[in-house]
């Protein structure tokens, strides 16, 4: 079995097309969270090797999701997910603890890429 991922995105079509990409790879999806407040309750249950993080999404936001997690777990590792022209958001997630971003639309090479770099 590959490294243990938990994706997070508030669009079910995001993360029907992170996962078939990550299935692809050898990658299992131990769980989905459409937001935050539900990533970091997953998180506690799940215990993934690795979280892809979505920015903008109700109820909590990506990062703060991010922070939430980390005060839990200072090891985790995750990966934010990013729109095109959201930079700014980028910069402060990677400040709060994020390893590296990935942007919408998702290229599989670079989603494998970031996670397999993340996780070495």
């Amino acid at each position: 079995m590959g490294k243990r991922v938990l994706v997070v995105d508030d669009a079910v079509f995001m993360r029907i097309i992170l996962k078939d990409i990550l299935l692809n790879n050898n990658f299992e999806v131990v769980g989905e969270a459409e937001n935050g407040k539900v990533a970091v309750e997953a998180y506690q249950r799940l215990h993934p090797d690795i979280v892809t993080m979505d920015i903008s999404m109700p109820k909590m936001d990506g990062i703060d999701a991010l922070r939430a997690i980390r005060a839990l777990d200072p090891e985790a590792k995750i990966i934010m997910v990013s729109a095109m022209g959201q930079q700014p958001m980028v910069r402060e997630a990677i400040k709060a603890g994020a390893l590296d971003f990935i942007v919408k639309p998702f290229q599989p090479d670079r989603v494998v890429e970031a996670l397999s770099r993340a996780l070495a």
